[in-house]
């Protein structure tokens, strides 16, 4: 059969990689895809936010299954396209993308549905949401309402920072995304992700993951897409996740059926596990990047059957096997992102570092040029691992980090720390 992905980054390389090891497989394709995965699927010259023209290729190219990577074309409806063209495809229709679209949904949803979640407010005036501050104090969380490639969230740590950071959002930062903020109390505890495959009422869990978002080691600085990850996840025991599924995953999906809004697809909980128990800091309609890079190095049966059995109607059916081995991801960034950063940097050593078999860079922002990779975007490449311990997984990591070269390039040296804390503490 033939597969499409959509989408551009890691996640997507990943998801290529893994799609492409399927015996149900003959080629992959990718809209539109980075240097990386050129090499393993055909390049698809369109913007993956373009779903009419995807939509009418995949009908044209006679694709049999289609998987979505990113957010973006989930919220502009590129499931609705594909199943008015009676096409198979894999991801959550537009009015449920609103969970991930819309913080400002999502957080009355958790209200209304009885998800823990931080106390919040939300805003669409400036005086108003500084008054709101002024009378909680800070630290504080403030979010653009809609899509902002995971920039959208900052942690104010001052009052000064607060109110800045409030103008910014109400003066255009995030364009459209930002018209209406929520701002909401800061919880402190320890992040982890939790992601499941879902239809409806029923789910199937993925391994769990750790994503790391700020862009300092030591969670230091603002947020950014994620700067790296690892599974499984030493703090979601098993007594956690029954906690997780219980007061958050099904109380999820049965609230959105109740709103009529019903899932498929991948549905992702971002959780904060601290002196509060557990709480909601977001949802995505989609796997994380980078969690997705490491999930999948895990994975061992087949996620294309998986992904049909689901779409047939066949939740049921659906068993990951997963290695019992510890997984790692190491993203290399452009310097200055989150902010503004450089393009065009030949990349080096890449094919040095997978000579270790335990090794898999997958691309994020790369192209060619004259023969020649290139920084294409502020994360570049994710460099995963895996190892028998968590701490055998990271030293390998990072020896292969070592060994790839782009001016300027930037990553953390503490991706996997709190889990092998976590460990030794017992």
């Amino acid at each position: 059969m033939k597969v499409l992905v959509v989408g551009n980054g890691g996640r997507e390389h990943a998801l290529t990689w893994k799609i492409k090891q399927s015996p149900l497989v003959s080629e992959v394709y990718c809209a539109k895809g980075n240097a990386g995965i050129w090499k393993i699927a055909k390049k698809v010259d369109i913007d993956p936010n373009d779903v009419e023209k995807i939509a009418k290729f995949a009908k044209e190219e006679g694709i049999d299954l289609t998987v979505v990577g990113p957010e973006q074309p989930l919220s502009l409806g590129i499931v609705d396209q594909f199943e008015k063209l009676g096409l198979k495809i894999f991801g959550h229709k537009k009015d449920s993308a609103i969970l991930e679209a819309s913080k400002v949904f999502a957080k009355n949803f958790m209200k209304k549905y009885g998800i823990p979640t931080a106390f919040y407010e939300t805003f669409e005036e400036e005086e108003r949401a500084i008054e709101f501050v002024k009378k909680m104090g800070t630290p504080i969380v403030i979010k653009a309402d809609g899509l902002a490639a995971g920039k959208g969230v900052v942690i104010a740590n001052t009052e000064e920072d607060a109110i800045q950071t409030i103008k910014d959002m109400f003066g255009g930062k995030f364009g459209e995304a930002s018209k209406r903020i929520v701002i909401e109390e800061f919880l402190d505890g320890e992040e982890a992700s939790y992601i499941a495959m879902v239809d409806g009422d029923k789910l199937v869990p993925m391994a769990t993951s750790q994503d790391h978002k700020q862009v300092f080691d030591g969670d230091k600085g603002p947020n950014t897409g994620g700067m790296g990850a690892y599974s499984p996840a030493p703090i979601i025991d098993k007594n956690l996740e029954k906690e997780i599924l219980e007061k958050v995953m099904y109380p999820t999906l049965n609230g959105m059926i109740n709103e009529g809004r019903r899932l498929r697809g991948f549905l992702y909980a971002g959780l904060m596990i601290g002196s509060k128990g557990i709480n909601v800091l977001e949802f995505n309609v989609r796997m994380g990047d980078p969690e997705t890079q490491p999930i999948l190095r895990r994975l061992e049966s087949d996620l294309v059957q998986h992904i049909l059995d689901i779409i047939d109607g066949n939740i049921e059916k659906v068993s990951p096997k997963w290695s019992d081995k510890w997984s790692i991801g190491v993203v290399m960034a452009s310097k200055g992102y989150p902010g503004k950063y450089e393009k065009g940097k030949v990349i080096t050593g890449i094919e040095e570092a997978e000579k270790d078999p335990d090794i898999v860079v997958f691309h994020s922002g790369t192209d060619m040029k004259d023969g020649k990779l290139i920084t294409n975007g502020g994360r570049v490449l994710t460099v995963t691992a895996i190892g028998d311990t968590l701490k055998e997984a990271k030293e390998k990591v990072y020896r292969a980090v070592e060994k790839i070269h782009f001016e300027g390039a930037h990553y953390r040296k503490d991706i996997g720390d709190k889990g092998i804390k976590r460990l030794e503490m017992g």
